[in-house]
């Protein structure tokens, strides 16, 4: 007999018959009730054992954490809960759990002390959720782009460039960090390293995207990618993931097109099929809430959040235009804000793009044509030379999701642009040649894989959504 899935039994009409599940046991009440769960779905399947016709000594041992295996019929349930249980015919363990130190109990944990055994959280019902939400999510990016005529491309973990110009990378060494080569003026010598220059883990893999779009035409990258920021907040990782697609032939236009086609596909995509993990999930947000001060209440919840992205037209704002919004707001004119607009080329803050979002527009939002100082160089520099063609998504609750930008095409522009903030040409030599061979209009943007994870479970913590996080002083398991 082929072993079922708990999903399976859960969700198929075939009662009286034998079945066979493998799982771990969530609880066994009154030597009796085992719920069993198997990481399929968030619902557990009750198995009823009639202590009678087994070893004691067998049933001592399922206790919370073991892992069984069980033979028996799938009958309509008595009892409240589920519509369906298994009456227990064979019972064997596969795997004991000792239940003194086993420290995933049933009761509740602190996310922090989750986060302590990230080895083992997504034996729980919000990290089992939120973990095959992830995945889904992951399988609907790659859908969307393969539907839509993308090639996904592989960019390289390793790097000697640095896309964002930040300057905080991780840095790739084969050298002997305690005997250092150095040359005659007293500097690492990184003509003996591995690959004979200074490397690091990559920020993004834009750059070199946008070499593969100028040729394949429409590409995206979705790997990971690396910030060595010293930051200890609930929205900042060391590693994390990001996809990045680029089109040629794309201009911003196109590309905001692009972007609020994708996003609306990948919610509901998990919409459609993660019904029971975000009804769940939407529970866990709404209990959450009674808990804090209204003002702190999330602004609407995790389901009407998601279908507020998928049923609403995104609104397009020039930057211009939402400053005046800002600066005329009442927030703005009574002092609520934290960080008043007073000026034309302010970096909008989370509150901002909030009260767009949430307050004055009502539906998702693209800003565009930000102020070019405060954008990276690659962005299109537009014609008044004080604004580039930049566009960023933000969406309810956490403001910006997606940041991208019609690419600067022309050569010379570029340079002008590299050398203001002392990039030096021969750095990203083949990043020039793109204006040398063939340019042409080109776009795309990026986005966080992590946020978009965090918007879509209701989570507040990135460190909750990604399997084990990297963060300054943690780098367990």
């Amino acid at each position: 007999m082929q072993s079922k899935t708990v999903s399976d039994l859960l969700n198929q009409d075939i009662l009286l018959q034998e079945v066979e599940v493998k799982g771990w046991v969530r609880t066994f009440r009154a030597n009796r009730f085992i719920a069993l769960n198997d990481g399929s779905t968030i619902n557990n399947i009750q198995c009823v054992v009639d202590f009678e016709n087994f070893d004691e000594g067998l049933l001592k041992r399922v206790t919370t954490g073991a892992a069984i295996h069980i033979k028996g019929d799938l009958v309509e349930s008595q009892g409240k809960g589920q519509t369906v249980e298994i009456q227990v015919k064979q019972l064997d363990v596969l795997g004991d759990s000792d239940v003194e130190t086993y420290p995933i109990q049933p009761k509740k944990h602190s996310f922090e002390f989750l986060r302590e055994n990230a080895h083992l959280r997504t034996r729980t019902n919000t990290f089992s959720a939120v973990m095959r939400l992830r995945s889904a999510l992951s399988f609907a990016i790659h859908k969307y782009f393969n539907e839509n005529g993308f090639y996904y491309m592989h960019a390289p973990i390793i790097t000697g460039s640095d896309a964002e110009g930040a300057g905080e990378m991780f840095q790739v060494t084969n050298l002997n960090i305690e005997n250092t080569p150095k040359t005659e003026d007293g500097k690492v010598d990184y003509s003996q390293d591995f690959f004979g220059k200074e490397t690091n883990l990559t920020v993004s893999g834009q750059l070199e995207a946008e070499t593969y779009a100028m040729s394949l035409g429409k590409v995206y990258t979705f790997g990971p990618t690396f910030r060595a920021e010293n930051s200890n907040t609930s929205r900042h990782l060391a590693e994390f993931w990001m996809i990045e697609p680029e089109v040629a032939f794309m201009d911003l236009a196109g590309n905001m097109d692009l972007a609020e086609d994708f996003m609306k596909s990948v919610i509901n995509y998990v919409l459609v099929n993660n019904k029971e993990d975000l009804e769940f999930l939407d529970k866990r947000l709404e209990d959450e809430d009674k808990k804090k001060p209204q003002a702190e209440r999330s602004p609407m919840g995790l389901i009407e959040k998601l279908n507020f992205v998928t049923e609403n037209n995104f609104k397009r704002v020039s930057y211009t235009e939402a400053i005046d919004i800002l600066r005329n707001s009442k927030p703005n004119k009574k002092k609520k804000f934290k960080y008043l607009i007073d000026e034309w080329g302010a970096d909008l803050q989370s509150e901002h793009e909030r009260f767009l979002v949430e307050k004055h527009f009502k539906c998702p939002v693209i800003l565009f044509d930000y102020p070019a100082n405060i954008k990276a160089f690659y962005m299109r520099l537009n014609d008044d030379g004080k604004t580039v063609r930049a566009m960023d998504i933000l969406f309810p609750g956490i403001g910006e999701i997606v940041g991208g930008a019609q690419r600067e095409e022309r050569l010379e522009v570029l340079k002008e642009k590299m050398a203001a903030i002392d990039i030096p040409e021969e750095d990203l030599w083949w990043y020039l040649d793109l204006r040398k061979f063939g340019t042409a209009v080109h776009s795309g943007f990026g986005l966080g894989f992590e946020r978009l994870v965090m918007f879509a479970t209701g989570m507040s913590n990135i460190r909750d959504v990604i399997p084990f996080p990297r963060t300054p002083q943690n780098a367990e398991f």
